[in-house]
């Protein structure tokens, strides 16, 4: 299989979905890997990096119009439709249920579209999301300690306080991936946080494992109302496999925050699960709503790419080989997880989630019994 690897093209987004580790490993299988001039300079990969375990360098259009299946780190973006075709197999995060226009484009194209965050083993996890969730949610919060300070616009409180001084107040809506390295990282600077989440076992294991100023609450509209009124800062992290996130903290309670306040939406790249939300980029990251800091940035691992890169190409390259190794029919016949992947085939919506989102009609996976 010819397996393509462009330059990613959204702003500020220095990660590359494959390493050179990645690259010797297909060639070494006997597969052809073609990866764009430059694509791997924001990680600290050279041309010559790739070249030296096997890779072809090739231009844009030679990657995009040779692969058989193209691996990206985020969603094709506009200048990038053009290259999608029935006969192509896409591999990348796609969020489709918070970008219309791509998935009718995507659908409409006919390509075989596999996102990355609904790869879904059989004990619930993502496992393909999970990298890229913990470091996010790690991001989290030392992006937010940065923006409560004075001059970024914040109200100007240190995360842990000092001797004498209480520190800040953060709270974490959203008990998942994101929501537990959010939390973790805030504990060990000493802030006081509040994880708020509806599964309540979810609840009892994280307050058995994080610990220091550390407080567990049932989510619900009036004590997320609660928490948010009396926050420094805010993460929003939560998650609805392949859906759009539900709108948890309203225009009303932003408005009741203290000036100053720092809110940083995780979810935005799902629409954002804060009203107030919309996606921002790393060239300019913020906005602010009633006084309150808005930082939504929806590529935030972009931003530390050469963790991100290693982190994500470790989790996908099996999955990359599978595809590679067997072909598209038997890859997902054989791996009911990878077949979850599958958010267009053929011209058709096959993830319920998305097809829900736009009111389109959903097509359960034919491919698995096709002859």
């Amino acid at each position: 299989m010819i397996v393509g690897v462009p330059k990613e093209i959204k702003d500020n987004e220095y990660r590359v979905s494959m390493t050179p580790d990645g690259v010797h490993q297909l060639v070494e299988a006997g597969h052809t890997v073609l990866v764009e001039t430059g694509a791997g300079e924001g990680s600290y990969f050279s041309d010559e990096d790739f070249a030296e375990t096997g890779a072809k360098i090739a231009s844009v259009d030679e990657v995009w119009t040779q692969a058989n299946m193209v691996i990206k780190v985020k969603e094709p973006l506009p200048a990038e439709y053009a290259y999608l075709r029935p006969d192509l197999v896409l591999f990348t995060y796609l969020h489709l249920a918070a970008d219309e226009k791509l998935t009718k484009d995507m659908a409409g194209s006919g390509v075989t579209g596999i996102a990355y965050e609904t790869v879904e083993l059989p004990n619930g996890t993502l496992p393909l999301l999970t990298p890229m969730s913990e470091v996010a949610g790690r991001m989290s919060i030392q992006i937010g300690a940065q923006y409560m300070e004075r001059h970024e616009g914040g109200r100007g409180k240190l995360l842990g306080g000092i001797p004498g001084v209480r520190p800040a107040n953060v709270v974490v809506i959203g008990g998942g991936v994101v929501g537990t390295h959010a939390a973790q990282m805030a504990l060990g600077l000493g802030a006081q946080v509040t994880l708020m989440d509806i599964n309540l076992d979810r609840l009892r294991f994280l307050s058995e494992v994080l610990h220091g100023n550390f407080t567990t609450w049932a989510s619900s509209p009036l004590s997320i109302a609660r928490a948010v009124r009396r926050a420094d800062l805010v993460i929003g992290a939560v998650l609805v496999k392949g859906a759009k996130a539900p709108k948890l903290v309203t225009r009303d309670m932003v408005s009741q925050m203290k000036p100053g306040s720092v809110v940083v939406d995780v979810a935005v790249d799902q629409g954002g699960c804060i009203e107030t939300s919309h996606p921002t980029t790393h060239s300019d990251p913020i906005f602010f709503v009633d006084g309150v800091l808005h930082y939504c940035v929806a590529n935030m691992p972009g931003a530390v790419p050469r963790t991100s890169t290693y982190g994500l190409s470790n989790a996908t390259l099996p999955y990359v080989s599978k595809l590679a190794n067997l072909g598209l029919k038997e890859a997902v016949s054989k791996d009911k997880s990878l077949a979850l992947g599958v958010n267009t085939y053929q011209g058709k919506i096959t993830y319920q989630a998305v097809a829900e989102a736009f009111d389109m009609e959903y097509h359960q996976l034919s491919i698995i019994n096709e002859q």
